[in-house]
């Protein structure tokens, strides 16, 4: 991403670093923070919907910061080293298990409070806090209001839940909005996909475009797309057709994993090569097992709610049209509630073939 022509660079752009480049479809929270990088707050709530790119727009900010005092040569290294994640003064911290623990909540305040490694600030980054119980954030609320010394935290959240509010109070607020179709199509575009291929990926991929990156290397998501909509002309309102057609489809979803499953042993094969290189202690292996794990719910529950939406518009479709309107409106709300009771990370396979139920005795 090119800076405004009136816009100052800050060191590491002078330098030749495109610090926001990887921020797609935010030009007014990368303003924001652009704007805020030379004389930051202790603290900042990036808040959006996942697939947002609050991630990349938390390194693009850290590196930013961590290289403001420097020029040159020296900028640039600070400045590539928090856009890798690598800086030794910039941590990130992510979830082990349902959400930050007590435990990591100890380990973030003794990283606030330590000496800065590089003679500079200090950013911590705090992600998927939207997860986090009362007691961690509570534990957590002074250090976020009253850092020490050159420390900046980002906190990093889906929404603003009742949790957040008092968190929330004490931080700069930056809102991001899922990235447009046209953006995500254009960026895929430029990463060599094909235009036809980028303009359905973007279509399903509900603003996210991580996951539209994904879905334009799988070669059967039209399959899939096509599989959802044909759901209501399986169903008979009998338990085996219900059972057959959730079947079907979590096995389409089995198989549709298979790019994330590539890039995860990429991943795997790397953590092994520096594990031979350097041992394992401090290697990260959990880290990255868990991940994994997160990445392939994740996934999957994106693959249902994806299916849900075409069945949903299915439905739609026939609302417009249907003599008896009632029985599509009630369809329609029983795929709502589907997703929204997913949240709660419901066992898909009763989930879906429940909902097949209630929507074959409405035929």
């Amino acid at each position: 991403m090119t800076a405004p022509a009136d816009v100052e660079l800050l060191p590491a752009e002078v330098a030749g670093v495109d610090l926001w480049g990887s921020v797609v479809g935010q030009p007014a929270a990368v303003a924001q923070l652009r704007a805020a990088a030379t004389a930051p707050v202790h603290a900042y709530l990036l808040v959006g919907p996942r697939g947002s790119g609050k991630r990349a727009l938390a390194r693009a900010f850290a590196a930013a910061l961590l290289s403001a005092s420097r020029t040159g040569d020296d900028a640039v290294r600070h400045a590539e080293l928090a856009l890798a994640e690598a800086h030794p003064d910039l941590t990130v911290v992510e979830r082990e298990g349902a959400s930050i623990k007590v435990e990591q909540a100890d380990d973030i305040i003794a990283t606030a409070s330590r000496a800065s490694v590089e003679g500079g600030g200090k950013v911590i980054v705090l992600d998927e806090f939207h997860l986090v119980p009362p007691l961690v954030g509570n534990k957590l609320l002074k250090y976020i209001e009253e850092p020490p010394a050159g420390t900046v935290f980002l906190v990093l959240a889906d929404d603003l839940t009742p949790d957040l509010v008092t968190i929330a109070s004490r931080c700069v607020r930056v809102d991001l909005g899922s990235v447009p179709v046209d953006t995500i199509v254009e960026a895929l575009v430029a990463e060599g996909v094909a235009i036809d291929r980028a303009s359905e990926a973007a279509a399903v991929a509900g603003g996210d475009l991580a996951r539209a990156r994904l879905l334009a290397t799988d070669e059967r998501l039209a399959l899939r797309r096509r599989a959802w909509h044909d759901v209501p002309d399986r169903l008979d309102g009998t338990g085996a057709t219900a059972v057959a057609a959730a079947d079907d489809l979590l096995a389409m979803i089995d198989d549709a994993m298979a790019p994330l499953v590539e890039a995860q042993a990429v991943e795997a094969a790397e953590l092994e090569e520096r594990v031979k290189a350097r041992g394992e202690r401090g290697s990260g292996r959990k880290q990255l097992e868990e991940k994994h794990k997160r990445e392939a719910r994740r996934y999957r529950t994106d693959e249902v709610r994806a299916g849900l939406t075409e069945l949903s518009r299915r439905y739609r479709d026939e609302l417009a049209a249907s003599a008896r309107p009632t029985a599509s409106i009630q369809a329609i709300e029983a795929i709502a509630e589907l997703a929204r009771e997913m949240v709660r990370n419901p066992n898909e396979r009763l989930q879906l073939v429940a909902l097949f139920l209630k929507l074959g005795a409405l035929r």
